[in-house]
């Protein structure tokens, strides 16, 4: 049956075109996404600043907690810190080797500052000047551009480096100085051994080889923690839509070519040859697309990496990780989904007499699979289920895969009952499309006598409307929702940058100023982001429901998922890793637009790695400019444009889902020009009847335009329902933030690429057939 499936691929090279691109484009998205999920689970960063130290001692930069299994067995779990975790400096006295450096490191404008003793970890050279001795003296690298003399932030530079490091702008200061800078008295960053240590001293952790990189690269790290739980949903949603696309082209591909396997039961070919044939046509067509796709796959994977990097999402020293195993897992997939595919979609023509797949080869018998009478049901069943879950999920962490598994799984259903979908569809528009005389009575004849071409088409054109209006409107609720709740509590007119809050009060015209700390807490493993602030209610409105502004206070959604309330205490660990016990003093209601927990300032201020604080500042008195020439050298902000800055970014997001728009817009448009170069002969039929070509092509896109609306009416219901779920749990409204404009646009460009896709194709067929 090999050698015949050869032959039918040569000489039916068309009609497998559109399976072949399907797959390509399945097999480079997969592969993409599993080398991002690798680099997650495997990648890692070389050291530079302590490339020359055997092994660093450092505090463990993990925060760990050990869960009981039963039966006496335990696992200790480990979630990273998001702030640098400090050692005391008495470990320094309590090392035994032969060369001990303590050092620290802290941020200084855009450079990274240490005290010169540290220099050796490198290990850094003067090449001008000399080291730095006194509090206002510097040393900076040999990138910077500054000579000796030279000045930087009110420091003067009496030392210029022989050596830069790759990836971070580096000046040295005087131990004391660095210090005092650093904001962390009596404790130090890491320390380095020579010529190494056997054994950690308690609480510490050695890190040697390229752990080093880790302890140095801390962003690194949780880059690559946020590269496993993002590429792993991406793999995973990519691997069901990729799934989805394939098997709706294959089962279009089956029905185009049904005369013809037909015909070859007719003639004594058993169901078992049959089915042999189309598996082996789906193995031959999927593995050259997939070796061709997978190898694509990796272009792409370097592609996204390239713009996490330059978005700020991934350090550009972690690098991406190419191993056999996203090709190869890529490859097995598309075949795999291929096979099965192929074989589901020939299940029906191989299971009745020869004479009745003849009958159903001409006509379309309207009979729906029993197959999909039993899945579509239960499909939707699936699709309720995960509603119900979603708009019971109150972390971003959780929602946002169940959030697209969602939607995908109502386009599965959908897509599962397309026939019946299909045939209703067709009776509803047949109305409106007979007020044109002859094309629309034409595509209204054509849609209800080919339901079942019809739903093949409205699957990708589904799909691609759901997914699309899902993933940009997930982030337009969240981002509405925590704007309306940050404009609506916060009073201040004024957001300060680079000044002391002192300097800020001693303005005339400032009735307050509040000191404003981003940072994240955990309570247990579980994540919370949170503000550290000196509260004010002139300047700052929580939307407190229970209790007061004395000590700590939690959002609603957060005390909830922690179970406290006013007066329960809280175990919590800082940024940093320090515990704190807590008192819960007040609840409120703008989580959102605040962050889940507030926390005293003096609490937070040092355990966090850039203590520098905004300000909040009370002055309606005051201009902008004003407010910024009685401030020199601060940046101030009015509350529109700071909130504008302070938007979170979804960009990144749209990056790797946009992978998956992209995928499913290639679908539609493989689907479409598969469905329209099929109907050659039907067109010519129509020509030789006396229907002009402009007639013809208006019919075409009557039908089209019809399925197109009914795409928008099933992809938008899906995308709708998940949304609603998904504010539900995340923001407590059933009500998304749908931009009208953003909409109009996703259904205009279904809309033009839908036509395009069925108007050139059929141009060129008639062109060619004249």
């Amino acid at each position: 049956m090999i050698t015949l499936a050869l032959r039918m691929l040569r000489h039916r090279k068309a009609a497998f075109a559109g399976a072949f691109f399907a797959l390509l484009c399945a097999a480079a998205l997969v592969c993409a996404c599993l080398m991002l999920l690798e680099t997650g689970l495997r990648g890692g960063v070389a050291p530079e600043r302590y490339a020359g130290a055997p092994a660093i001692v450092a505090a463990d930069q993990y925060v760990r907690q050990t869960v009981d299994k039963g039966d006496g067995k335990s696992k200790t779990k480990a979630k990273p810190l998001t702030e640098r975790a400090w050692l005391p400096e008495s470990v320094v006295a309590a090392i035994r080797a032969d060369k001990v450096i303590p050092e620290v490191t802290f941020p200084f404008g855009g450079f990274t500052g240490h005290g010169w003793e540290s220099a050796a970890l490198t290990p850094f050279t003067i090449a001008k000047g000399r080291e730095p001795r006194s509090p206002g003296e510097v040393v900076v690298d040999a990138r910077a551009g500054l000579d000796v003399g030279a000045e930087l932030r009110g420091h003067r530079v009496v030392g210029v480096t022989a050596q830069a490091l790759p990836s971070q702008d580096t000046v040295f200061f005087s131990t004391a100085e660095a210090r005092r800078l650093a904001g962390h008295p009596g404790r130090v960053s890491a320390v380095g051994v020579f010529p190494g240590l056997d054994r950690a001293p308690e609480g510490t952790v050695v890190y040697t080889g390229d752990e080093r990189g880790r302890l140095e690269f801390l962003d690194a790290e949780q880059a690559r923690v946020k590269l496993i739980s993002m590429g792993g949903a991406l793999a995973g949603t990519s691997l069901l839509v990729a799934i989805l696309v394939v098997v709706g082209t294959f089962a279009l591909s089956i029905q185009q070519r049904q005369r013809e396997l037909a015909l070859l039961r007719a003639v004594a070919a058993t169901p078992r040859q049959v089915r042999k044939l189309v598996g082996g046509e789906a193995l031959l067509v999927a593995g050259a697309a997939g070796v061709l796709g997978a190898a694509a796959g990796i272009g792409v994977g370097f592609w996204l990496r390239a713009q996490f990097v330059a978005l700020g999402t991934v350090p550009a020293n972690l690098g991406l990780v190419v191993s056999p195993f996203p090709p190869l897992a890529a490859l097995l997939a598309t075949v795999g989904a291929a096979w099965v595919a192929a074989r589901v979609s020939a299940r029906r023509l191989t299971r009745i007499r020869p004479v009745e797949a003849l009958g159903e080869a001409v006509l379309d018998s309207g009979r729906v699979a029993r197959w999909r009478l039993v899945a579509g049901p239960l499909a939707l069943a699936g699709a309720v289920t995960l509603t119900v879950v979603l708009s019971n999920l109150r972390t971003e962490a959780a929602a946002t895969p169940v959030t697209m598994l969602t939607a995908l799984v109502w386009t599965i259903a959908l897509t599962l009952l397309g026939p019946v979908v299909a045939r209703v569809a067709a009776a509803v528009l047949s109305v409106p499309l007979r007020a044109s005389r002859v094309g629309g009575f034409l595509a209204a004849r054509n849609l209800r006598a080919n339901s079942g071409s019809l739903a093949s088409v409205l699957s990708p054109l589904t799909l691609m409307i759901a997914m699309t209006c899902t993933i940009l409107f997930v982030q337009t609720t969240m981002g509405h929702a925590a704007q309306e709740q940050a404009d609506a509590g916060t009073r201040a007119e004024y957001v300060v940058t680079g000044a002391s809050a002192a300097e800020a009060a001693k303005v005339p015209g400032v009735e307050a100023v509040t000191r404003v700390l981003r940072t994240t807490v955990r309570s247990g493993l579980d994540k919370y982001g949170a503000q550290a602030v000196t509260y004010d209610d002139r300047t700052m409105d929580l939307g407190i429901v229970a209790g007061s502004m004395k000590d700590v206070a939690v959002s609603s959604t957060a005390a909830e998922r922690l179970g406290v309330g006013v007066g329960d205490p809280l175990k919590l660990t800082l940024g940093d890793g320090t515990p704190a016990t807590v008192t819960v003093s007040a609840v409120y209601t703008r989580g959102l637009g605040f962050g889940d927990l507030t926390l005293p300032y003096d609490l937070v201020a040092g355990h966090v790695d850039e203590p520098a604080a905004s300000l909040l500042v009370k002055a309606p008195g005051l201009t902008v400019d004003a407010l910024a020439g009685a401030l020199p050298g601060a940046s101030v902000l009015d509350r529109a444009r700071a909130a504008e800055v302070s938007a979170s970014n979804p960009q990144a997001t749209f990056v790797a889902l946009g992978l998956i728009i992209a995928f499913t817009a290639i679908a539609v448009v493989n689907t479409l020009a598969m469905a329209t170069s099929a109907r050659s002969g039907e067109m010519r039929a129509l020509r030789l009847a006396g229907t002009t070509r402009r007639q013809v092509l208006l019919m075409l896109r009557l039908e089209t335009l019809g399925a197109v609306v009914t795409a928008v009416v099933l992809g938008t219901g899906a995308a709708l329902v998940t949304l609603a779920a998904f504010g539900a749990g995340m923001t407590g409204s059933a009500v998304p933030y749908v931009p009208v404009g953003t909409y109009a646009a996703v259904v205009g460009a279904a809309a033009v690429l839908a036509l395009a896709a069925t108007v050139l194709p059929a141009r060129l067929t008639m062109r060619s057939a004249a």
